[in-house]
């Protein structure tokens, strides 16, 4: 023990030794090098901010309600290019009873670049959404339903509790002895992260997650496959009036190219929104104009022109 702690002194002396080199020679070079750990330990110290909260649920192995809250957080980087996988962390899954209602939550975080993007894009969106769905499914054995509503609450739970759960998932011990044991040298401290678009910190992962598996704390999912169009389909919406000018029922009439049966259309109405989705290829989620009646709405698929109708009387 006492020549594996003179040993970590000596490597620590040195490496401040080359810092002190580096500030003397090349200033400027050593002025990038604070800045940039200074940056990048400011990311890492950060906490995970929630962007949005969706409601679908599990099948199978236990039919039950889930809630998924999507956050932004630093740490998780963002993909390297448009091509690269898009890389993602998750939460543990966590049991909830409020009155009656039992459900669970998972949280899953995304780098803040990536979220931000898709909010201008709802393809891009709803391929995130899908992703992380696929995620949770592979890490914890579930079916989930792929029908979902975005939710009025960003968060489902508090903020505190969202924050313990993704960061808890990261606070194992991480052997600094092992890290200072890396050799560094001028030429490395030099060359740093500033000439190294691909450098990020690695997160560790404890023991009882590592596995022979492709799934990780941070999984890379190939962009084979997340590249599944789900299109928005072409549609109308309107509000049918009577002789009087007042409002009767919203009728909405949606264009499904290459679908033959009303049996592939899965449809969810409340009082005021509605979503569609034909599986891996169509999903529309609108919010309607006025409240409706759920219980005497009605749908009607015409197969000659592949048009599935929804006629939602106002309440």
């Amino acid at each position: 023990m006492e020549t594996s702690s003179k040993g970590l002194l000596t490597q620590v002396t040195q490496f401040w030794n080359l810092l002190d080199d580096l500030a003397e020679s090349d200033p400027e070079g050593y002025e990038k090098f604070i800045q940039q750990q200074l940056k990048e330990g400011k990311q890492l110290c950060a906490d995970p901010q929630p962007q949005l909260c969706l409601q679908t649920r599990i099948l199978k192995p236990k039919e039950k309600i889930l809630f998924i809250n999507l956050c932004q957080w630093t740490r998780i980087p963002a993909p390297q290019s448009a091509t690269h996988p898009v890389p993602l962390t998750v939460g543990k899954p966590e049991d909830t009873t409020e009155t009656s209602d039992a459900y669970m939550v998972i949280d899953v975080a995304y780098n803040p670049d990536v979220l931000q993007a898709a909010e201008k894009n709802q393809v891009e969106k709803n391929q995130l959404i899908q992703m992380a769905m696929k995620c949770i499914e592979e890490k914890f054995q579930f079916t989930l339903s792929h029908s979902y509503h975005i939710t009025k609450f960003r968060i489902k739970g508090s903020i505190q509790r969202m924050k313990q759960n993704l960061m808890g998932i990261q606070t194992d011990s991480i052997d600094l002895r092992e890290k200072m044991r890396r050799e560094l040298t001028l030429g490395q401290i030099r060359s740093s992260t500033m000439s190294n678009p691909d450098h990020f910190p690695q997160l560790l992962l404890r023991k009882d997650q590592v596995s022979g598996k492709a799934v990780c704390l941070i999984e890379e999912i190939s962009s084979t496959e997340i590249q599944v169009e789900i299109k928005i389909p072409a549609y109308e919406l309107k509000i049918v009036h009577d002789h009087n000018e007042k409002p009767l029922k919203t009728e909405l009439k949606v264009e499904l190219p290459g679908i033959n049966s009303v049996s592939l259309c899965d449809l969810s109405v409340s009082e005021d929104d509605l979503l569609i989705e034909v599986s891996e290829k169509y999903r529309l989620h609108l919010n309607l104009p006025k409240p409706i009646d759920t219980e005497m709405t009605t749908a009607k698929f015409i197969k000659e022109n592949s048009t599935l109708i929804i006629t939602m009387p106002l309440v």
